[in-house]
């Protein structure tokens, strides 16, 4: 055991040597790395910020139960009971008199408001259910039109449906590109190995002869794949934060034109974290191809 921990690392030294040994190539190996993983990881990242701007925008994914005319304060208290009972969410009640004097306040409409004989407008529940799924918002507006003194209930399913349909494309396109970066990712690494190899295959011809195994020749390779994607993840994350940094002061000054309070999430130190243990195992990955291919062709 702790001759194998020796022998990893004096192969992580050997891989460190060879990494500084080429300094404006290992930059732009990093660079190359960290852009292919920059893309999908950014894509990524503003698909989880919009399903959070407009799940707290006002208005968004709420159903609006409008009461009869004839509907008293029982009645009321008696759906307020029912959504209680059903964890339908969070809800508030909007009276007949607060709904007409808001009305009242938009522009051009005082004088049609003042000639009316009565106020035409019912009482209303605007809920905001917990789950935003279609199927479940679907599922309450149905319940709720088969209460009692409730006259018409109110959903924007197809906004929300679009919507819905709109993320699981936008997951198929990040889905995509991660794919096919990460194909890029092995290459570059694939490359790279290739070219030591065959930079030192002298020396591992030499080494062969005096009994080296090839797991011992390919292990400073691997152990240099692994660091140079994990590297190459570190730079993704640099770039998609500093990105999201210049973004996030014109995203969050638009949000308060829209009355909305939002902050643009950057990654978290987890998804740092995954994004250098991915960009470690595609490195991997690349690294073991090359050198057992091209070690075989030596052969």
């Amino acid at each position: 055991m702790k001759a194998s921990v020796i022998h990893h690392l004096a192969a992580l030294r050997e891989a460190c040597r060879r990494l500084l040994a080429a300094p404006l190539n290992c930059v732009l190996s990093l660079l190359v790395i960290g852009i292919a993983l920059t893309l999908p990881s950014a894509g990524w990242l503003a698909l989880e910020n919009l399903r959070q701007a407009t799940g707290n925008a006002s208005g968004v994914q709420q159903i609006s139960l409008y009461l009869a005319l004839d509907a008293g304060q029982r009645e009321i208290a008696e759906i307020e009971t029912r959504l209680r009972e059903a964890g339908a969410g969070r809800w508030r009640f909007v009276s007949r008199a607060e709904a007409l004097k808001h009305l009242q306040a938009s522009e051009g409409m005082a004088e049609i408001i003042a000639s009316l004989p009565s106020n035409p407008l019912p009482d209303a529940f605007v809920v905001t259910p917990g789950d935003s799924r279609p199927a479940v918002l679907e599922s309450l507006a149905a319940s709720f039109a088969g209460w009692p003194k409730v006259a018409h209930v109110q959903l924007d399913s197809a906004w929300v449906q679009r919507f819905d349909a709109l993320l699981r494309l936008g997951k198929r396109l990040v889905g995509l590109l991660a794919v096919l970066f990460a194909g890029a990712l092995v290459t570059i690494t694939f490359t790279t190995i290739r070219l030591q190899i065959l930079a030192q295959a002298a020396e591992i011809e030499v080494a062969k002869l005096v009994g080296a195994t090839d797991a011992w020749i390919q292990r400073p390779l691997l152990h240099f794949g692994v660091l140079q994607g994990a590297l190459g993840g570190l730079v993704a994350a640099l770039l998609v934060t500093l990105g999201f940094h210049l973004l996030s002061p014109p995203v969050g000054e638009l949000a308060r034109l829209y009355g909305a309070d939002f902050v643009l999430r950057s990654l978290s130190g987890l998804d740092v974290a995954v994004l250098a243990g991915v960009g470690g195992v595609l490195g991997w990955v690349g690294a073991r191809l090359s050198a057992r291919l091209h070690l075989r062709h030596l052969e």
